[in-house]
């Protein structure tokens, strides 16, 4: 049996890891939809199911994209939440629109991303 579990960890590390999901959010110092985003959702969003669908990455406005990321267009608004897939952009949310809104735009987001990713294989 140990043979077998050996075996099976060798393979299941061997196959290469799907690219995950994040949300990016674009901020910059001062910007008070930040501060409000950053009170009223960071604190619970690693804990929720989109929290952990797309992890959080942030990135400031003034800083170029990270060269694993693809945005359609540079960001240019604070906040921006931007959901890229395999470091593509997918979708974004431009402002904080409030708690309700947030999720139910996020939520919007990451369903089209998961149909995406079942029609592409």
């Amino acid at each position: 049996m140990r043979n077998f579990i050996s075996s099976l960890a060798l393979i299941i590390f061997a196959i290469p890891a799907h690219a995950e999901m994040a949300l990016v959010m674009v901020e910059e110092q001062g910007c008070m939809w930040c501060a409000r985003w950053n009170a009223e959702i960071a604190p619970i969003y690693p804990k929720t199911t989109e929290g952990k669908s797309a992890p959080l990455r942030r990135m400031d406005v003034k800083a170029p994209p990270p060269d694993d990321l693809t945005f359609k267009t540079a960001p240019h608004y604070t906040p921006t939440f931007i959901l890229v897939d395999n470091g593509q952009e997918i979708a974004r949310i431009e402002g904080y629109p409030g708690e309700d809104f947030f999720w139910g735009l996020l939520g919007v987001m990451l369903k089209q991303a998961q149909e995406s990713r079942l029609t592409k294989g």
